[in-house]
């Protein structure tokens, strides 16, 4: 039998224990019957083979729907690794090199200065930048790039230039682009780490370069090869009653049903298609992506990018000094052994970064609690998703990795 286009396995034919899977899901259930969560898919692979796929708890607590399989969840983040690997197509081609400037393709960067200061008068100081962002810096949050979404307060002057912009209300990523080369760098390039907008100005330097739009693109090149039917940077009106409401939860408060704070719920392609925030997928449809990365750049006889491309993509860059100081991002802590690839982790030392995984393995989450990750060394894929916005959210992604490692078979 096959699922989601996977042939289907017990999980003691390929090293998993049914007890240890029980486990895992036991963990997430718990969640959802404690009222933390309003429910979840989650997804196991092991050597290509679908092994387990739990689906708890509601899609719309509102109207009562359980939560089923092939529910479409907003990923947020987890378009990340995806824009990475549209990138890495494109490096495939010989379309960019990790040490171009980023000017070279979004000549609008030309001449990138790196805010000093702000003067009496509320202006920014700033100074020449002592090189041009490269491209690796950029694929790796060290272009000296911030954010300036639009939740809590703002934390450096650099966020509050950002906010008080108006790239983000750009109608397409080309004026985005123009806007944002406006403003300063919030550090030299390459001195730091530091989350950002930069797999945005990845789908910007994906449209110049390709010549389509990011939803085609993606489309064409990944989603329609890999056989992702419902993942999109839109969900359509025919398939809006799979998608999963969207919660709020505050403390122990109960979960509150909201909008989409971050971005619009598009029903149809949108013209600021977002490569770091903006795509739907379901559990079935990121395993197939998922289980491509693991596969070193193909899925079912069908090549999407190189292996080589995908090794560069899932390796870590970060030097053990910048390590050392111990950053964060939402539930990603980084340290020795957990260090940063193209757009996700890659835990490249799993007994310095105390994490229970194969080494190598590659992983990222999103806003909405989404998470996801591939284990090269242990032959093993795992797609969780959620749909919960809350500073207080459970760390399921660090909870099911820690499970997943005692239902891995002594021989297997």
């Amino acid at each position: 039998m096959t699922r989601f286009g996977f042939p289907e396995a017990a999980p003691e034919t390929v090293g998993l224990s049914a007890a240890g899977l029980d486990a895992v899901k036991a963990a997430v259930q718990s969640r959802v019957d404690a009222g933390a969560i309003a429910g979840a898919v989650t997804l196991t692979l092991r050597r290509g083979q679908l092994v387990d796929c739990r689906a708890m708890g509601m899609q719309k607590l509102e109207t009562g729907d359980a939560m089923t399989a092939d529910t479409i969840f907003r990923i947020f983040s987890m378009t990340k690794p995806v824009t990475a690997t549209a990138m890495m197509i494109l490096r495939d081609e010989g379309r960019w090199h990790p040490d171009d400037p980023i000017a070279r393709h979004l000549p609008e960067f030309a001449g990138a200065r790196v805010l000093v200061g702000i003067d009496a008068d509320g202006r920014p100081e700033t100074s020449a930048a002592d090189h041009s962002p490269t491209m690796a810096e950029l694929m790796s949050h060290r272009a000296g790039f911030g954010y300036g979404l639009k939740l809590g307060e703002p934390v450096d002057d650099i966020e509050r230039l950002y906010r008080a912009s108006d790239f983000w209300e750009a109608p397409d990523l080309a004026t985005f682009t123009v806007r944002l080369a406006k403003l300063p760098l919030a550090y030299q390039p390459g001195a730091r780490w530091r989350y950002s907008l930069s797999m945005d100005l990845q789908g910007a330097i994906i449209e110049r370069l390709s010549g389509q739009s990011l939803p085609d693109y993606y489309a064409t090149r990944i989603f329609e090869p890999l056989g992702m039917p419902d993942t999109a940077f839109h969900v359509p009106p025919e398939k809006q009653s799979r998608l999963s409401g969207l919660y709020f939860r505050a403390g122990d408060a109960p979960l509150v049903p909201m909008a989409n704070p971050l971005l619009a719920d598009f029903t149809s392609p949108p013209t600021l298609a977002l490569g770091g925030a903006g795509l739907n997928s379901t559990a079935g449809d990121y395993a197939r992506y998922a289980q491509m990365l693991l596969n070193g750049g193909e899925l079912d006889g069908k090549r999407i990018v190189s292996r080589a491309a995908i090794a560069e993509q899932t390796r870590n860059l970060l030097p053990e000094a910048l390590l050392e100081t111990r950053f964060v991002a939402g539930h990603q802590k980084f340290r020795p052994g957990f260090g940063y690839g193209y757009n996700g982790v890659v835990v490249y030392d799993p007994n310095a970064a105390g994490l229970p995984v194969g080494r190598g393995s590659y992983h990222w989450d999103g806003a909405a609690g989404t998470w996801f990750w591939i284990d090269p060394e242990n032959e093993l894929a795992f797609v969780g998703m959620i749909q919960l916005l809350s500073y207080t959210a459970p760390p399921l992604q660090e909870i099911t990795q820690t499970l997943m490692s005692e239902a891995l078979a002594p021989s297997g």
